[in-house]
């Protein structure tokens, strides 16, 4: 297999990986091609298995990315999010290989909560669907090892959701926040909200944000009517679809300021968390071309 073939057969398989392992589409597209600019050095005429190398050889690179990563993390200002990532129809990089609800921002966040290795085993596993002795062999660990990291990675997740994989529906959501920008009334948002909601902003210390999340949906209607009062989230908003649900985005200055993502709980299809990525090094991956290349429209 030459390796223009190699590239294209793989490449959103390897994105998908580094993408979930560590939450961010412009490191995990950095690995992605310090990957691929490894393999001309590589005899892959003499590997059974491409695949499995591949991902073998991208989830060791995020691996120790994360591991050098994790000073900077420690002390990061305020809370660390992923970075979203918008969908259209023309091109999705994560690919149909993967794509499900294990991509959505929610179960993106809930990742962040495993530690590394728990994350490698729990991808490798859950999403791709490799046996143990796969793992083992990838991951240079033993069998039961592998299954007692992946039992207690499950664990984890398991207590943090507040509802299965499956993910809820943000329309109704979208639509409910579009209208109290317009009309400045957040009631009826607010009133798709849990009462124990909590909102968590990203602003990296470059942006201001909330420093601590904001706990119940009172306190998060009274921080949208805080902000709006001030004009801090004037500007155009564009629904786009993103990590397989619809989310907003912030458009000011012909740049994009903010993106907005929600958790909704399946069974009540009312949000328990609001998601605010302001850090613009997370959102530099993001266009205004590519917000506009989807076109949702509600009526408000």
């Amino acid at each position: 297999m030459d390796f223009e073939t190699i590239y294209r057969t793989y490449k959103q398989l390897l994105f998908s990986v580094a993408y979930r392992m560590l939450g961010s589409v412009s490191d995990a597209e950095d690995m992605m091609q310090d990957l691929f600019a490894s393999l001309p050095s590589v005899e892959m005429e003499s590997v059974n298995n491409p695949k499995a190398y591949l991902v073998k050889m991208m989830t060791n690179r995020c691996l120790n990315y994360l591991k050098s990563a994790r000073k900077q993390r420690e002390v990061y200002v305020g809370e660390w999010l992923p970075e979203p990532w918008i969908q259209n129809e023309t091109e999705d990089p994560i690919g149909q290989v993967v794509q499900d609800e294990t991509v959505s921002y929610a179960f993106l966040v809930l990742l962040q909560t495993l530690s590394p290795m728990e994350r490698a085993v729990f991808v490798l596993r859950e999403v791709l669907g490799y046996e143990y002795g796969e793992l083992a062999e990838m991951l240079g660990k033993s069998e039961p090892n592998c299954r007692k990291i992946y039992s207690r990675a499950k664990d984890k997740i398991n207590k943090d959701q507040s509802q299965n994989i499956e993910i809820g529906h943000t329309e109704p959501l979208v639509q409910k926040f579009l209208r109290a920008v317009h009309t400045g009334n957040f009631q009826d948002f607010v009133a798709m909200l849990t009462e124990d909601a909590v909102l968590i902003s990203d602003g990296g210390g470059k942006k201001r944000a909330a420093i601590n999340p904001i706990l119940g949906k009172l306190r998060i209607k009274s921080f949208f009517e805080g902000i709006a009062a001030k004009g801090s989230i004037a500007g155009e908003w564009q629904p786009v679809r993103m990590n397989g649900q619809m989310g907003l985005v912030l458009i000011q200055h012909e740049a994009i300021e903010l993106v907005i993502c929600f958790d909704v709980n399946e069974q009540l299809q009312m949000a328990n968390h609001v998601y605010f990525i302001k850090n613009p090094d997370k959102l530099q991956h993001l266009s205004v071309q590519d917000c506009h290349k989807t076109p949702i429209s509600f009526v408000l």
